[in-house]
């Protein structure tokens, strides 16, 4: 995954941390309705089409606020195909990129525009994006909370995406990337620190640890056609 996000601000109190972070562990509503999924989704789409064709992205209508608010966030890019059906007739899909910015440097809007066009065509993983595959491609969005440092013992997988950085290092993984490999909370913390090119261990060291929060939509879910 690209390392396209800068170093987060200054640390609040670790009090105040525990709370901002763990929160209320009912599941909140979403941030984003539909419309708005809808919207940012179809961005994305549109910036690697606008690409590919060599035009101009298009001018953007006026947007609700919450769309043009600084935001960190993250596009996954899969390819569907019929021939990775899987045993139950559903269609297969393949990861073709992932970029993102972990702090909010950009609008939502334009962010999501971006880091799109950077996923299908410079995510060193992959070859470019090509226009049939274009025409394949499953988008899915993420996006982040603030950051704020955590508490190992306090990070719970499923919940939780994690930055851990030393020095010059550091390793980031979406609160999905541990559900889908059925780590534990340890093991997520390690792969993180391995991420970052960190030994194994540096989250009990000097490492610093932080979490954050992200609401994830994709095609399917916003009934997008593909």
């Amino acid at each position: 995954m690209s390392k396209l996000f800068e170093a987060p601000s200054a640390k609040p109190s670790e009090s105040l941390i525990a709370r901002e972070v763990a929160g209320d562990p009912a599941t909140p509503a979403p941030e984003f309705p539909l419309d708005q999924r809808r919207t940012l989704l179809r961005i994305a789409h549109e910036a690697i089409l606008s690409a590919l064709e060599r035009r101009p992205s298009p001018e953007v209508p006026p947007l609700p606020a919450a769309l043009s608010d600084p935001r960190g966030v993250f596009t996954t890019l899969y390819l569907r195909s019929d021939q990775h059906a899987d045993v139950h007739g559903d269609l297969g899909r393949q990861l073709r990129g992932c970029v993102g910015y972990a702090v909010p440097i950009a609008p939502l809007y334009r962010a999501v525009a971006e880091t799109a066009r950077t996923a299908a065509f410079e995510d060193s993983r992959f070859l470019p994006v090509t226009k049939e595959e274009a025409l394949k491609l499953e988008v899915s969005l993420s996006v982040l909370s603030r950051l704020l440092p955590i508490h190992p013992e306090a990070v719970e997988v499923g919940r939780h995406g994690l930055v851990i950085s030393l020095g010059a290092r550091r390793g980031l993984l979406l609160p999905q990337v541990a559900v889908e490999h059925g780590w534990d909370r340890e093991t997520f913390l390690e792969q993180t620190c391995r991420k970052a090119g960190l030994p194994l261990d540096a989250w009990r060291k000097a490492a610093t640890v932080e979490a954050f929060t992200a609401e994830v939509f994709s095609d399917a879910d916003a009934e997008l056609p593909f």
